[in-house]
């Protein structure tokens, strides 16, 4: 019986667990440099690895905004060898390849072998405008087909924060990526589907103000929440430190946990929805309205970690009276120390665990 590659392929390229829970300036100086390996890809197997999905173009990098003349400009480039920019790979664990910078020159280059455009807006050989890739002579076909494009690839062994680090440093498109658009290439897996998944969901993105979250800041918001819900006792500054740590740590979350955090979410933001509504995560004035438009993101770690913490469902809180529970909660966010600690140095451990303590204290008087 012929015997499967696996556990083969699992000594060759083993799948480690590593111990990433540290900030850079916490790493060991030995484990701070950037391993990377340099190929020299043909444009053939650039498209045949794109199209088998050996190379991926993470979500966040998918917005293919070239036009036609750039991206035939890019084509001629080939054809008279001019240089072309390195591409930036990363390779995940299971020796898949995924783009850090370059997406719009690899689309642009898929897109013409596949036809889907024709050429225009040419300077060196105008003879070739309005050509498709299929109408080229065989010989300018396999030109192009055989140019080669440096890639440089950051091989797994990488540290996970200095693979964040860099994806930050590297990216030169024309929108500059955030944090939480940089984790979804480093840390793509079970946990960034489910942020991906609840960032999307109805009632969150009526309360949070995030209905087209094209940046990904909802998405942010719903990590801090999984975050300090499940690791407030590990929280220390810097937040993004944090929110990196727990991403390494639970990239790949087994399903039985993804249902968990995915029904307490949802129970909490429909709980939060119920009592709140269009009031959720803001700070309230003394006529009980918002006192300003946006949501306050420390109020809004508390609140819903706290709802998650004390089970709150939307049944039980039918027989509140939402009027008398908002002049409370307006009082208890209005006192001195509680204002600071979710207008001022908010990232501060000592006010993390202030608010989010704190609120839970409240709400345990409130609806007990």
């Amino acid at each position: 019986m012929k015997k499967s590659g696996k556990s083969l392929a699992d000594q060759l390229f083993p799948v480690e667990k590593l111990d990433d829970d540290l900030a850079i300036v916490n790493i060991p100086p030995e484990k701070r440099r950037l391993h990377t390996e340099t190929y020299d890809f043909s444009i053939a197997t650039l498209v045949s690895h794109l199209r088998e999905e050996l190379i991926i173009v993470p979500e966040f990098q998918r917005n293919y905004v070239w036009n036609r003349a750039q991206a035939s400009r890019l084509i001629e480039s080939l054809i008279i060898q001019c240089p072309i920019p390195v591409i930036y790979l990363h390779q995940d664990r299971d020796e898949i390849l995924s783009v850090i910078d370059g997406n719009q020159r690899l689309t642009s280059i898929r897109l013409f072998l596949e036809d889907a455009f024709e050429l225009q807006g040419l300077t060196a050989y105008p003879e070739l405008e309005g050509n498709k890739f299929s109408d080229l002579d065989p010989r300018f076909r396999r030109h192009i087909q055989n140019r080669t494009l440096r890639c440089i690839t950051i091989i797994k062994e990488t540290h996970p924060q200095i693979k964040f680090d860099v994806f930050e440093r590297i990216n030169t498109g024309a929108v500059q990526l955030n944090p939480q658009e940089v984790r979804h290439g480093v840390y793509h897996g079970a946990l960034m589907k489910l942020i991906d998944e609840l960032s999307k969901e109805k009632v969150w993105n009526s309360i949070s103000g995030h209905k087209n979250d094209t940046r990904m800041k909802g998405g942010e918001l719903v990590l801090r929440y999984l975050a300090l819900s499940n690791r407030q006792s590990a929280y220390k500054k810097p937040l993004k430190s944090f929110l990196n740590d727990f991403c390494t740590e639970f990239r790949n979350i087994d399903e039985e946990k993804v249902l968990q955090w995915k029904q307490e979410f949802l129970t909490s933001i429909e709980a939060v929805n119920y009592l709140f509504g269009k009031k959720a995560f803001k700070v309230l004035n003394d006529n009980l309205e918002p006192a300003v438009k946006n949501i306050n993101s420390a109020l809004y770690d508390a609140i819903m970690v706290g709802f998650t913490r004390h089970g709150v469902t939307k049944r039980e809180l039918q027989s509140i009276k939402k009027n008398e529970f908002l002049t409370k909660f307006q009082e208890f966010i209005s006192s001195d120390e509680y204002k600071k600690a979710i207008t001022s140095g908010t990232s501060a451990k000592n006010s993390v665990n202030y608010r989010i303590d704190e609120f839970c204290r409240f709400l345990n008087s409130e609806l007990n």
